[in-house]
């Protein structure tokens, strides 16, 4: 996808045929969210990760690939990811998102845990997870990683040697601490333990258009900065939480 494109655009990250992941990445909301529909074609499933803007077009791009969407896998709970009120950061109306996508498919939600309660009223249709959970969505399998640090529950999704990554990792940056539930620490830990420990070849998928649609875990390990700091500098460096190269 473009990464000058105003209107949101369907891309996929690959061409894939029959055999291979199905996996699409899409530019949606003025914050320049990606969300992801990640699936089997043979099967005729997917899931999508992090429902949020524009509910419509996720689920005609899913059908139009003949595809149905059967669970909504969620990095975090923050509205741009999610839907929900926008109260809470002093602006009115309300982002499109899960409560919507599950008013036009059946789906099962996974949140972690530590994020159960910010996501209420789903009963049934919602599945709590931790680290190192698997879900498998035809012949593929998605393991959930949990990576604190921009909230309490994020999480990330590794799939097929593909790494989607919300809003922990970006392309040569990370995710902000310094929102409620944020712990830079925990980002650090996140960063250079839970995350470096995976295969160089990895490629990541961020959660939003920061940098462009994807990198390689390998480069992000040697050239992004946040990654390369020990913890006294990364601390300094978040300046309180806040994103601030040295």
């Amino acid at each position: 996808m473009s990464d000058e494109a105003v209107a949101p655009r369907p891309s996929p990250v690959s061409d894939p045929g029959p055999s291979e992941l199905y996996l699409r990445q899409m530019e949606l909301g003025p914050m320049q969210n990606f969300v992801y529909l990640v699936g089997d074609r043979e099967a005729g499933e997917c899931v999508v990760v992090d429902p949020a803007w524009e509910i419509d077009t996720i689920v005609r791009t899913a059908e139009a690939d003949g595809l149905r969407i059967t669970s909504a896998l969620v990095t975090h709970t923050h509205q741009d990811h999610v839907g929900g009120n926008l109260a809470d950061w002093g602006m009115p109306g309300r982002i499109p998102g899960v409560e919507e996508l599950l008013g036009q498919v059946r789906a099962k939600v996974y949140v972690h845990r530590a994020e159960r309660e910010f996501l209420r009223g789903f009963g049934s249709d919602l599945v709590q997870v931790e680290s190192g959970m698997d879900l498998p969505v035809g012949r593929f399998t998605i393991t959930f990683i949990h990576t604190p640090g921009h909230t309490p529950g994020s999480q990330c999704f590794l799939v097929d040697g593909r790494l989607v990554s919300g809003d922990t990792l970006f392309i040569q940056a990370c995710g902000r601490t310094d929102l409620p539930g944020g712990d830079p620490a925990e980002m650090h830990r996140s960063l250079t333990q839970r995350l470096a420990r995976l295969p160089d070849h990895t490629i990541l998928l961020p959660g939003h258009n920061y940098g462009g649609p994807q990198s390689i875990l390998g480069d992000e390990k040697r050239e992004n900065p946040f990654l390369q700091m020990g913890l006294g500098d990364f601390l300094r460096a978040m300046g309180g939480g806040r994103i601030v190269l040295p």
